[in-house]
């Protein structure tokens, strides 16, 4: 007979010291006490609340959503933690969501693993986790499980986090890189580079203002309505490290295609535009956190922009290239002067790493 766990009282009361300390990771009361005021507060959830060492989920309930499982894990160190837009616990809930996502999956638990740094204060690990239990409630998610390491001062940038997802893919989406043809359409769902430019500009390096925000979104909801409306889309993928450059050298690789892209209809601020100019820095290659590349037939093309322009965060989606038959794997952009360049996948670290 199986038997339903008889889950435990809880006291969450604050944690009674302003900082971390080495004795919150040596598995006892402090332990317990930081886990329960900081993250057990924040994510509680019935699959959460046994606190055992696993969460646990009846296959049925799965099954019903779909016919294969996704599975996603992403670590996150972003300097600094709270930047305009965002902070790394928002960004690390919308990574793997948006990872889950651009598979065509429902995205439907998380797990979080934090490694904090001796003498970060319980205050801002709260507000990081009030930011995380925000960010998944919007996208539909539970934080059910994870893990808490406690390292000495020194041994970390603060604080890391490693987030993994699972979610269910319905049946009959299939996506893939290796799936674009020649004449499929390039779009993209709105202003790129904006979350490179603002960790930038948010860390102070280079006394340089600028009112950009980090893009930073779960993107769920805008690709559950763009694969409705347009159900031919071969592919899709989040445009982060790296940024719509790489993500489309990729694609063209996996399909052995070329693929050339419009500067003049690819949407970038000027404000950044701006920005990487004092810098030296090739918009195309910043990172995005709200972002998708989508590989679409040609006969779904204006479908597919109409559903990303219905959604708030696609307003600004714009078709910005074709596929082509042609050398595999090159990608070129046609400039606003008429010329073509080459877009090659970037080599080394156009800048400090940002997440």
């Amino acid at each position: 007979m199986n038997v339903a766990p008889r889950l435990r009282p809880r006291a969450l009361g604050q944690v009674h010291v302003p900082t971390v300390t080495l004795a919150h990771g040596g598995g006892g009361k402090a332990m317990k006490d930081l886990i329960d005021d900081v993250f057990v507060r924040a994510f509680d959830n019935a699959a959460l609340a046994p606190l055992e060492d696993q969460a646990r989920f009846d296959i049925a309930g799965l099954a019903a959503c779909g016919d294969r499982l996704a599975f996603t894990t992403d670590s996150f160190v972003v300097d600094p933690l709270f930047f305009p837009g965002g902070d790394i616990g928002k960004l690390a809930v919308c990574g793997t969501v948006n990872d889950l996502a651009v598979g065509g999956a429902r995205p439907l638990y998380l797990s979080c693993a934090a490694i904090i740094e001796e003498g970060v204060t319980i205050e801002l690990l709260r507000r990081i986790a009030g930011s995380m239990a925000e960010t998944a409630a919007l996208a539909g998610v539970e934080i059910v499980t994870g893990d808490t390491k406690i390292v000495q001062r020194g041994a970390c940038d603060k604080l890391f986090l490693t987030t993994t997802g699972i979610g269910v893919i319905r049946e009959g989406v299939h996506l893939g890189a290796h799936q674009a043809r020649a004449g499929d359409v390039v779009l993209v769902n709105g202003w790129l580079g904006d979350h490179g430019a603002a960790i930038l500009c948010a860390r102070g390096d280079m006394a340089l203002t600028t009112p950009i925000e980090s893009d930073c979104a779960p993107l769920q909801g805008l690709i559950e309505a763009l694969l409705a409306a347009a159900p031919g889309v071969r592919f899709m993928r989040d445009a982060t490290r790296g940024g719509l450059a790489t993500v489309l050298n990729e694609v063209a690789e996996a399909s052995g295609v070329a693929i050339e892209i419009e500067e003049r209809a690819t949407p970038i601020r000027e404000e950044v535009k701006a920005f990487c100019e004092i810098l030296g820095l090739d918009p195309l290659y910043l990172a995005n956190e709200g972002k998708i590349l989508v590989i679409a037939p040609p006969d779904e093309a204006e479908t597919a922009l109409a559903a990303l322009r219905a959604h708030p965060l696609g307003a600004e989606a714009a078709i910005v290239g074709r596929v082509q038959d042609g050398l595999a794997g090159r990608v070129t952009m046609r400039t606003v002067f008429g010329g073509r360049r080459i877009v090659d996948m970037l080599v080394g670290e156009q800048l400090p790493r940002i997440c």
